[in-house]
């Protein structure tokens, strides 16, 4: 889980309660099947408890937590082994927005980079991934050098269970669709945020390699 984005979702739902542990532990706990349950129906829910999954402990009304969650969207960087949703290539030219002593992670990255007066330029457009490949970790590097964020938080309610038994389903949220290519030019940056690329180490990278199998969802 992505916890900077989950403690703004904690701050707001501080009413209520979130709980994230393997899914085999959740399971036992609301009971397997029908005959181990704790309450009634709550072994349906276990049917949906895979892959990065939590539950939500609330008061709320479902009309309330599905007009927050469905509204709650946010731009993240893609991290290594996620898979690209798009072919992303980076447009020839200078690149003003990094300082001339980042030319050599560039180049260390695998990019087409050359330093003329000073000002670091990309001598050839380069892709950097292909709509629907894994991303490798230096992929990934790059997309966030570059301020670019093809990912996207969000939770995703898939089911409900209430106090007096009933379980229901729920619609899953219609997908959004982006474009499948994009050329990108480096976003602007203060002092402060080139300072720290500069100074990030590559633990950063091998960070990204832990959350390999991030949806960016939750089930309810």
């Amino acid at each position: 889980m992505r916890n900077t984005y989950l403690k703004d979702v904690r701050q707001d739902w501080k009413h209520s309660r979130f709980y994230f542990g393997k899914n085999k532990v959740m399971s036992l706990a609301l009971g397997r099947t029908s005959s181990d349950e704790y309450r009634e129906n709550l072994h349906k829910i276990c049917k949906h408890l895979q892959g990065q999954t939590g539950l939500l402990f609330t008061n709320k009304t479902k009309e309330e937590v599905l007009k927050y969650f469905s509204a709650f969207k946010m731009a993240d960087y893609a991290r290594s082994g996620v898979v690209a949703e798009q072919e992303v290539t980076l447009e020839e030219g200078a690149l003003p927005e990094f300082t001339h002593s980042m030319e050599p992670q560039l180049r260390g990255l695998g990019l087409p980079t050359a330093l003329k007066k000073g000002v670091i330029h990309l001598l050839k457009e380069h892709k950097v991934c292909d709509l629907g490949q894994v991303l490798t970790p230096e992929q990934a590097r790059i997309l966030k050098l570059f301020g670019y964020k093809m990912s996207e938080f969000k939770v995703t309610m898939e089911n409900m269970w209430s106090n007096d038994g009933t379980f229901e389903l729920l619609q899953e949220s219609v997908e959004t669709i982006t474009p499948t290519k994009v050329k990108v030019r480096p976003a602007k940056k203060s002092k402060a945020e080139i300072e720290a690329m500069e100074a990030e180490e590559d633990d950063d990278d091998e960070e990204d390699v832990d959350d390999i199998d991030e949806d960016d969802e939750i089930n309810k």
